[in-house]
């Protein structure tokens, strides 16, 4: 059996509240497969936003632990972990996060700036990217001049430009109407029947409906 991309343990995140401390997580574990694809689910406050966080490093637990291919997360120093989350993960934001000043290719490139990668390979990276997810056209277009739908494929073309291991989505179609939401339906499948590996937070029944296995929260737990 292949290695899981992504293994937690009995994960608990508290938050200090006045007097009161708020337990948004109470002990999850969960491993995810090769080319899985999963959909959290939940009402709000339920404590899926708060997972994904820590299941991408971008939070840290108040006990338990991450690990992404092996590699413990808690285990790591800061420049480590940014290293990793860089090269392993790509995220996928409800409000998108692009640059409004730099271009849709300019926005694919970032990450792999970040990364060290040559301005050659990533030009050739970011145009095959943005074919992928059909915005060739729309490559010298500011993200400003782009419509919500447009952005969101851009965010995701972005997330993919370092050959991530696992990408995790926070409510992808929060922000689009339903027939620009079903678009990004549409990648998400394509891109899992490709081979990628997808966790994704959402209110969205359709979203549920082709994940191969969705996990329900409720009061920090899975229930």
């Amino acid at each position: 059996m292949s290695q899981p991309v992504l293994v937690a343990r009995d994960l608990t995140k508290d938050y200090p509240m006045y007097e009161e401390t708020v337990h948004a997580l109470r002990g999850v574990s969960l491993e995810i497969q090769p080319a899985e694809y999963v959909v959290i689910a939940g009402p709000s406050g339920s404590g899926k936003s708060t997972l994904l966080q820590l299941l991408g490093g971008i939070d840290t637990p108040s006990s338990g632990t991450v690990e992404i291919l092996g590699t413990v997360l808690q285990s790591l120093s800061d420049r480590d972990l940014t290293r990793l989350r860089l090269t392993r993960l790509g995220f996928i934001f409800q409000r998108f996060h692009l640059l409004p000043v730099l271009t849709a290719q300019e926005n694919v490139e970032l990450p792999m700036a970040e990364a060290g990668v040559s301005r050659e390979d990533r030009r050739a990276r970011a145009g095959e990217l943005l074919s992928y997810v059909g915005l060739a056209h729309r490559a010298r277009h500011r993200a400003t001049q782009l419509s919500g739908g447009e952005m969101q494929r851009v965010a995701i073309a972005r997330a993919l430009a370092n050959r991530p291991a696992l990408l995790l989505a926070d409510e992808p179609t929060g922000e689009l109407d339903a027939g620009t939401g079903q678009e990004i339906l549409d990648l998400f499948r394509r891109l899992n029947q490709d081979g990628a590996t997808l966790v994704v937070v959402t209110h969205d029944d359709r979203l549920a409906q082709q994940a191969d296995r969705v996990i329900h929260m409720l009061d920090g737990r899975i229930g």
